[in-house]
């Protein structure tokens, strides 16, 4: 439990015995821990209990070709190279500039399966969270990054450079997420289930270590959860009206009426994103994981539960409350949902969470499996649902060996099942003993980015 470890104190002490080259030591600061996940983005001090900053990691995106150069035709020509369209596109970082209708506005996303494929949008949400929330000088204070389990070598040498020449860092730390979990649970070996916005990883951490072989991952996580509620919805005739598309207009006291408005240049994507946004609102409200594998006719007349839109119209939810959760345990049941036909050909190769859990554990050494089996730590934001311990405690049961003792467990703190790698990280960066551990500016300067592998293993 969190609670029990000691409340780290925000001064750093200054070590006996750590090298003198340390770039931290002359200033005694926080260090800064920031968790880019696939859905948000997490950022806060070391030692606090919770990140001070928490915003989409997605970007409003206009493309802007005002600035065409008039003597040189060619370059105006629709077909614009990449390098000189970086340039000319405005980003919109944050909930506030996202929930702000604009024409043209793309909402795009830096992360592809899980890995960095845009860096010019990574580094505007890092300029937000340090400038904007945090309102801090990165200069000053040395930053402990997350990174998911199956980042590559070029991924981490590029976020070490990015820190170290753009924003001159004294030091930095990459972890990996699981053994940050690990940590904000007080294990040094565990079994993590991170389940979160774009993909599901199980990978068991052994003395704070990664054991990489034994990485799971299902491109399963909370955004198509949401994406086949959606589905199922619409299957069902209702739509959900996103935010900008109406206003409320009093007629008298406590009634509104709603008045459809209409902006012809919205984009594709920043419509789905603002009725995304709704549909998550609705998964989190309503949405449990069934006790048992869901089917049609065990759950057709389950009560139905009532959910207002934003629009004032009010539906009723019946048993797609447990049918959208259940694809976490049993994937081909996205392709009955009309509309999520196009994920068929993934569904047959994609395992449920009970599969990945014993597969990972069964890849991992003899004498470890044991206690990873009884340390099964579940972490993210679709973790976070109700019923979802109890389900995968009780499937996992029925499928593991005897003499297995499986123990499911997860943080009664909802804010720390969803936080627990940020958490994780505010611990490892605010104890005493890591302050020799950090990749300090003078390392880089020395010995080059490629020094992170050895630095932060």
């Amino acid at each position: 439990n969190i609670d029990e470890a000691p409340k780290a104190k925000t001064k750093l002490p200054n070590q006996i015995g750590t090298p003198p080259n340390l770039a931290l030591q002359p200033y005694e600061v926080s260090a800064i821990v920031v968790d880019l996940g696939s859905h948000t983005c997490k950022a806060g001090y070391a030692g606090e209990d919770a990140p001070k900053a928490v915003f989409p990691s997605v970007v409003g995106s206009i493309d802007q070709m005002e600035v065409d150069e008039p003597d040189n035709p060619d370059k105006n020509s629709g077909s614009v190279p990449d390098s000189k369209s970086k340039a000319k596109r405005k980003l919109y970082v944050g909930s506030q500039a996202l929930g702000f209708r604009r024409d043209h506005m793309e909402v795009l996303s830096p992360i592809k399966d899980g890995i960095i494929a845009d860096w010019e949008i990574v580094e505007s949400i890092w300029d937000h969270a340090f400038k904007e929330c945090l309102l801090i000088d990165p200069k000053e204070h040395p930053m402990l990054l997350a990174e998911p389990c199956a980042n590559s070598q070029q991924q981490r040498e590029k976020s070490a450079e990015i820190m170290f020449e753009k924003y001159q860092v004294p030091a930095l730390f990459l972890a990996k997420n699981a053994v940050l979990t690990s940590f904000a649970s007080g294990r040094a070996t565990s079994l993590v289930v991170d389940s979160g916005g774009g993909s599901t990883t199980v990978a068991p951490v052994h003395d704070g270590y990664v054991l990489q072989k034994a990485v799971a991952t299902s491109p399963i996580g909370g955004e198509f959860l949401t994406d086949c509620l959606m589905k199922s919805l619409e299957s069902k005739g209702i739509t959900i009206k996103p935010r900008y598309a109406f206003k409320r207009k009093d007629i008298r006291p406590g009634e509104f009426q709603t008045v459809d408005l209409d902006f012809p240049n919205t984009t594709e994507s920043y419509k789905l994103y603002c009725q995304r946004v709704i549909a998550s609102d609705i998964k989190e409200c309503v949405c449990r994981a069934p006790d048992t594998p869901y089917d049609d006719s065990s759950y057709s007349n389950i009560p139905m539960t009532s959910f207002e839109l934003p629009d004032g119209q009010t539906i009723e939810i019946g048993a797609d409350r447990f049918k959208a959760p259940d694809i976490l345990f049993n994937p081909p049941l996205a392709q009955t949902i009309p509309g999520m036909e196009n994920f068929a050909e993934t569904a047959s190769s994609v395992r449920g969470l009970p599969q990945m859990v014993l597969e990972s554990i069964n890849k991992c050494d003899v004498d470890i499996r044991r206690e990873l089996f009884s340390s099964i730590l579940l972490a993210g934001g679709t973790a976070s649902m109700q019923q979802l311990k109890e389900r995968l405690e009780k499937d996992l049961l029925e499928e593991s060996p005897q003499a297995a003792r499986v123990k499911v467990l997860a943080s009664g703190n909802a804010t720390e099942r969803r936080f627990s790698v940020w958490i994780g990280g505010s611990i490892l960066a605010s104890l005493g003993s890591f302050q020799q551990m950090w990749f300090s500016k003078s390392e880089f300067e020395e010995h080059g980015a490629s020094y992170v592998q050895r630095k932060c293993p």
